[in-house]
């Protein structure tokens, strides 16, 4: 879902102010002169006094100083800047001093840490000495393309036909039984025999298509790609995904070839595909929202590389693990960090930040506890027990039961004809009593079972995993994070109520309609506190668990009165930030030194920018007293209104695919299975369309342009309007296809031709240009627009073409990025950066990360194996 960013908000060169010389003495050194002569360039003044602080007394903010960055780095005569460096030494003296002690700064090489586990295949060479698409020619590329997306088309067409003749062939016996124990035992029967059939598939489609997975390389959009499309979206859609964090899990990624040693935790739901080239040792725990697929894209390539996890290994939340990189025993990695291609961590060194670098704080923060083999097979087998004998059979006999116990819903399966006037009433009756029903009981059972639930959950207690405590917690976190709740609820007044009626603790709330965006995530609600006049943007994980590989405790996570927090941040227990605190976009959160107070955080690992900057105080006037009154409830209203518009949307969206469900029954009899896979390909298409129209309505069918304004005026809520009802989640069934751009171009986006996109989201398509073959990997987001308290911006972005965003990258608004340009997983893009063409960025805040020896090598070895791809690959 869209989401607002913290970063500090950009300015039109145009709005900073005049910049008087004060009593400044004038530049002393030539760096100094040409800086601030670079400065006054910037925001079109005669003079800068180069003792003034660039966001205090200046008034600039990170987009001029971004600004300033990209020009001083198109000067020969002037060192390399960064945002970092601007930061670090906020006055033209401070920087220009800085720039002559040392040379150019750049991010630490992965390589510094020792050699790659083995051969490093690709941390990104020079992509202007890497042909486009792996050296094929633009119509042969296009041919590729095309054909490649069209046996995908037909492989989903096959396996619709097949999923609808086993749900055919499994309605009719199970109707066939006669009486309620003989109905049971047949859906026991069938949902025993259709579960184990969809976990082997996939096992049976990757050792057949594929083999054992080796460290290489193959081109985009060829048959070897077509395989590993293949048994990439067998593998994430098969049912044992739903058993993360279990010991099933385990076994299923041993059935794949993973080398996983005895007391293993996964509690990632992202999972690997090139499994033959993961090593987990014993007692390792890898926590959740955890990037590891053993694979990546690059340049029109696959690149495949080892992950290798020595024993009792600590990786923790929203970590990016890269191909060819290894802990050893007993290391660590703290939470927002990445490990980049041909990183190495010792035995028990510890690790944070992206790039990873030394660290010395603790990530352990939970003793262990007595978790035996037995205790972990008995939960699989509850687990499997519960599937097999409740929840599937229910599914299946529980339709034949409801049919036949309520006549009224017999016209489901036995509608009238299409052409009759009740065939629409009964569809119409039906969406609206299943839909608002559904939203009724979920509404009633999340406010209620799990507040009972939690009552067994002790904070501050250690429970060995597996056990009563263990499921009890994975219940309540699996109720309270309903995605349809929050996206309805939130950017407006009422996702406070909402979050209290789950439990948080909100104080005295200064009610802004914007306390919390759509996405708010958390382990536990009643241990969840957040402060008064504190706002949220999108992708907050409030993370009240602490794991090891055999224990874990629930703690309260408490966020200071009167932060600000932008996109993906993981809050962990122990939290060191207080009062007024702006934590940016990505930024890892300190858990260690003193309490950071009336600071901003930026980037992993953090460090302090300010709070504030004078252009951010234009809307405070909006923002207290009878003003602010009046236009709350103007906002309120329209943001009821536009919940009324969502629901609507969604129950039209149900009204049809119900309408495709009836007349898919009363074609059953004529057509039988076929009838029942063209129901799906329908209802996948119609989704498609559906929800295209309806975003594109919300705009009036015009494309969006930048803003900048207070949330407190019409045109903010017409955006916060777009994101409610724009609905990217079945976009996702498209991903690693060209459908996926099509569907990206209907939704207004500019999009070049033969794009490959593993997974990536854009919050505002219409500002977003993406050029010809770039590859935008898994868990990358361009989000063009951000929020800090009471203002919005909002600006265009551009990617260039053959350009390389690595997994779990953002990109920020108002960002130029040029040709064949490779950006680093796990990275910060800032917004109004510009990245000259050819160049390779990374890190958190991104910076030049010229490539080294180590990188050069790599890229040649990748090239001689080229020619000769590995086996199975």
């Amino acid at each position: 879902m869209p989401a607002k960013s913290a970063d500090v908000l950009a300015a039109d060169p145009a709005d900073v102010p005049i910049l008087g010389a004060g009593d400044d003495a004038g530049p002393a050194t030539g760096t100094e002169r040409l800086l601030a002569e670079v400065l006054a360039g910037v925001v079109r003044v005669e003079h800068v006094p180069s003792d003034s602080h660039f966001f205090n007394d200046l008034g600039a903010d990170s987009l001029v100083m971004a600004q300033f960055c990209a020009r001083v780095r198109k000067r020969a005569d002037l060192p390399t800047v960064s945002m970092k460096d601007i930061y670090r030494h906020p006055t033209i003296r401070s920087l220009a001093t800085a720039l002559d002690d040392t040379a150019p700064t750049s991010v630490p090489s992965p390589a510094a840490e020792g050699p790659a586990p083995t051969r490093t295949p690709a941390d990104a060479g020079t992509p202007a000495e890497e042909p486009t698409r792996a050296g094929i020619s633009t119509a042969a590329g296009n041919r590729r393309y095309i054909v490649c997306g069209l046996l995908q088309f037909l492989i989903f067409l096959g396996y619709s036909c097949l999923v609808a003749l086993g749900t055919t062939a499994s309605y009719e016996w199970i109707s066939a039984g006669s009486g309620l124990p003989d109905l049971y035992l047949r859906s026991v029967l069938f949902a025993g025999a259709g579960f184990l059939t969809l976990c082997i598939v996939p096992i049976v489609a990757k050792w057949t298509l594929v083999g054992r997975w080796r460290s290489g390389e193959f081109p985009l959009w060829g048959m070897a790609y077509l395989r590993f499309w293949v048994v990439k979206t067998l593998i994430r859609t098969s049912p044992l995904r739903l058993f993360t964090g279990s010991p099933l899990h385990v076994l299923h990624l041993r059935a794949l070839g993973a080398r996983i040693g005895k007391g293993v935790t996964i509690l990632s739901r992202t999972i690997p595909v090139c499994t033959d080239l993961l090593t987990v040792g014993e007692g390792t725990i890898i926590r959740k929202d955890v990037l590891l697929s053993c694979y990546r894209a690059h340049a029109g390539l696959i690149q495949t590389g080892p992950v290798t996890l020595g024993r009792d290994v600590l990786v923790s939340e929203h970590t990016v693990l890269d191909i060819d990189t290894s802990m050893g025993d007993g290391a660590q990695l703290g939470h927002a960090s990445c490990l980049h291609a041909g990183q190495r961590v010792p035995d028990g060194a510890r690790r944070h930040g992206s790039p990873a670098q030394p660290a010395e704080v603790d990530y352990r923060t939970v003793g262990p506890a007595d978790c035996p083999t037995r205790k972990r097979t008995a939960y699989c087998i509850l687990q499997l027990l519960a599937l097999l004998m409740v929840y599937l059979p229910l599914a299946m006999g529980g339709v034949s039961l409801l049919l036949d116990g309520v006549p009224q819903l017999h016209a489901l399966l036995h509608p009238r004809p299409m052409n009759s006037p009740a065939f629409y009433t009964d569809a119409l009756f039906t969406a609206v009593i299943v839909f608002f029903g559904s939203v009724l009981a979920g509404l009633l059972v999340v406010g209620t079972v799990p507040r009972i639930l939690n009552q067994a959950l002790e904070p501050g207690t250690v429970y060995p995993l597996y056990g009563f405590h263990y499921g009890i917690h994975r219940a309540i976190a699996l109720m309270t994070n309903r995605k349809f709740f929050t996206a309805l609820f939130g950017d407006s007044s009422a996702i406070v109520h909402y979050l209290r009626y789950l439990g948080y603790d909100l104080s005295r709330v200064d009610q802004t309609g914007s306390n919390f965006g759509t996405e708010v995530q958390h382990d536990n609600p009643y241990l969840s506190s957040v402060g008064t006049g504190t706002m949220i943007a999108d992708g907050l994980s409030l993370m009240n668990a602490d794991f090891s590989s055999t224990s874990f405790r629930v703690s309260r996570t408490s966020i200071g009165p009167r932060n600000f927090l932008g996109n993906r941040i993981a809050y962990p227990t122990g939290g060191r930030t207080g009062d007024n605190c702006l934590l940016a976009t990505k930024v890892m959160v300190p858990i260690d030194g003193p309490v950071r107070e009336g600071v901003g955080l930026l980037g992993s690992p953090s460090f302090e920018i300010p709070r504030t900057v004078m252009r951010d105080n234009r809307f405070s006037h909006l923002e207290t007293g009878d003003e602010l009154r009046r236009r709350l409830a103007a906002k309120n209203r329209h943001n009821a209104a536009t919940a009324g518009l969502y629901l609507l949307a969604r129950l039209i969206h149900f009204f049809v695919i119900t309408l495709i469900a009836m007349g898919a029954a009363d074609l059953y009899p004529s057509l039988g299975a076929p009838a029942i896979a063209l129901a799906g390909v329908l209802t996948l298409a119609f989704t498609v369309v559906c929800f295209a129209l309806i975003e594109r309505a919300s705009t009036a069918f015009k494309p969006q342009q930048p803003l900048y304004c207070s949330i407190y005026t019409p045109s903010f809520w017409r955006h916060e309007r777009f994101w409610k009802m724009a609905s990217v989640d079945y976009i996702q069934v498209f991903d690693g296809t060209p459908f996926k751009n099509v569907i990206w171009r209907l939704l207004g986006a500019r999009i070049g031709k033969r794009v490959f996109d593993d997974g990536c989201f854009f919050p505002e398509r219409t500002l977003v240009t993406i050029g010809d073959d770039s590859v935008l990997n898994a868990g990358t987001v361009v989000q063009c627009h951000s929020q800090e308290d009471g203002a919005f911006k909002s600006d265009r972005s551009a990617v260039g073409s053959g350009c390389t965003l690595g997994v779990g990258a953002f990109v920020h608004y108002g960002v130029t990025i040029g040709d064949g340009t490779v950006l680093a997983p796990d990275s910060f893009l800032m917004k109004g950066e510009e990245i000259p063409s050819h160049a390779r960025w990374g890190g958190n805040p991104a910076r030049d990360m010229p490539e080294d020896r180590t990188h050069r090598e790599a890229r040649q070895e990748r090239h001689a194996a080229a020619a000769a791809p590995a086996r199975g690959n």
